[in-house]
């Protein structure tokens, strides 16, 4: 085995070239949609915004191509290095007992060139400095490379099932029971109106879309209208599907050894996510509004070193919508114990009335105000709209907050605090109380004046903090000082224990 010094440098892959290069087809792509947009007539315009785009574009090529000649990487008994820079030459080196994931991602280019990009997050990873990356490795090098920086020195055995789970093509129902059935296909449509007015097109002008627009004008509302909705939630729900399949391709959720998790999935873009179960600080039971109302949750792993917190919701992923007897299945094997009863201690009446009063301010108030004015001022027949919007908005309100109010809940059980909140996404947290670092009491004039407070549980893991919404001001500190022994303990103070009352003394007289 080579030793720290005479282990051999190495670079990457030389198809790395071919990915630098795959990003001009951006910019070829933008010139073909602009000739189908305009039947094939380009305005200047469009070719100097095509221009500076590929310009831009050929830039980021020349930077990957210095960086693929001056980046070198090894592995030695003890460390991970990877050296690169131009005129500056950066080493950086990480013990291996600190790498704590390694995630293998390939998009569908990276897979047609037979490469991977392979990225370790260490135990300092939250917001992405200490990462290291790797672009376009060979695939078998780069899983040889993760089995060897996933090695340690403690590795157990395994009595159980290692497979805690598969993908279940059943659950496919469930894809569309997301906000994206509805609000992706506004964010596709917008992305497409962005694109083409970023090359100088008008969307409005292209014939078709006039021609669709003047159709469904002078077409009976009442038909056109609900159809148009229909047809949203149809290609709402077929992209809803299609992402689903693509990301959860192949899925499967396993533990590799005593104390490494892993996740595999994707179809055209393949991931492979390696969590160290040292860093696992616990897991995060989501049940969004749509899909608890269809009996189905997924799971997210409570863990460090997955990057920053927008590659922390992608990477601590651990089971795709499904049902929630299952999800509580997964939950407790990622546990490696069974997951918490649902019977926790609720919050004070309080926390209702302020969900009932924060949904009356800015959500039936707001809506009904801009109807009555338009009434009053455009036409009378708005008036009525105004009144039957604030009667469906507050029966909505006192549903909504009556949810939130019933999902309020936390406890302790064992070494692990458990906390649940939120209605239009109930979450169960379950969490390491070691892993809490320190505690944050929020107050507000209305909160003080209700007598709660939100406890925010700082965690080096995950999103940083979780709270505890609206509880108790006279049991949260002791709450958190149970939950974290030691953290609160010189601010808070104990009533002195009464001293026994001295004998009265006789009086003599003289």
């Amino acid at each position: 085995m080579n030793g720290p010094a005479t282990a051999p440098w190495r670079r990457l892959d030389p198809r790395t070239l071919l990915v630098h290069c795959g990003w001009m087809g951006a910019p070829l792509g933008s010139l073909a949609l602009t000739a189908l947009a305009t039947e094939g007539r380009i305005t200047p315009g469009a070719w100097i915004t095509l221009a500076v785009i590929a310009a831009g574009f050929a830039v980021v090529t020349a930077i990957g191509l210095i960086r693929w000649a001056r980046t070198e990487f090894r592995v030695t008994d003890d460390s991970f290095e990877v050296r690169s820079g131009l005129l500056t030459r950066r080493l950086r080196s990480v013990p291996l007992h600190r790498i704590r994931t390694v995630d293998l991602t390939a998009t569908p280019l990276h897979r047609l060139l037979g490469v991977t990009v392979l990225r370790a997050g260490t135990a300092g990873s939250g917001d992405g400095g200490s990462e290291l990356s790797l672009e376009a490795l060979k695939v078998a090098e780069a899983e040889g490379l993760r089995a060897r920086l996933a090695a340690r020195s403690d590795v157990g055995t395994l009595t159980d099932d290692p497979v805690l789970a598969r993908l279940d093509w059943r659950w496919l129902r469930r894809a569309p029971l997301t906000f994206w059935v509805v609000g992706g296909v506004f964010v596709a449509a917008g992305t497409v109106y962005r694109v083409l007015d970023g090359i100088g097109v008008d969307a409005w002008r292209i014939g078709f879309v006039q021609r669709a627009f003047r159709e469904f004008g002078s077409s009976v509302l009442w038909l056109t209208v609900p159809l148009a909705l229909l047809a949203v939630l149809a290609l709402g729900s077929a992209g809803a599907i299609v992402l689903y399949a693509e990301n959860w391709w192949n899925y499967r959720l396993e533990w590799t050894d005593a104390h490494t998790l892993q996740v595999r999935r994707g179809l055209l873009t393949t991931r492979a996510v390696t969590i160290e179960r040292a860093r696992l600080r616990g897991v995060l039971l989501r049940e969004p509004l749509l899909l608890r109302a269809g009996g189905g949750a997924l799971v997210r792993a409570v863990a460090g070193g997955l990057g920053n917190r927008e590659e922390n919701r992608s990477r601590s992923d651990l089971l795709p919508p499904a049902p929630r007897r299952e999800a509580v299945r997964v939950a407790g094997g990622v546990l490696r114990a069974p997951f918490p009863a649902p019977d926790l201690t609720p919050h004070p009446r309080a926390a209702l009335r302020r969900r009932r009063v924060r949904g009356l301010l800015f959500a039936v108030l707001p809506g009904t105000a801009v109807l009555a004015a338009a009434g009053a001022v455009v036409t009378p027949v708005l008036l009525p709209c105004a009144w039957g919007y604030a009667l469906v908005a507050t029966a909505a309100v006192e549903w909504l907050a009556r949810d939130a109010y019933r999902s309020l809940g936390h406890g302790i059980r064992g070494s692990r605090l458990v906390v649940r909140s939120g209605t239009f996404s109930r979450d169960t947290l379950v969490l390491e109380r070691a892993a809490i670092a320190a505690w944050t009491l929020t107050t507000s004039p209305f909160t003080r004046r209700s007598g709660l407070v939100t406890l925010t549980a700082a965690v080096a893991a995950g999103e940083d903090g979780y709270r505890l919404p609206d509880l108790p001001a006279a049991a949260a500190p002791a709450l958190a000082a149970a939950a974290a022994p030691g953290i609160l303990d010189e601010f808070l103070v104990y009533p002195e224990t009464p001293q026994p009352p001295e004998p009265a003394r006789s009086l003599r007289s003289r």
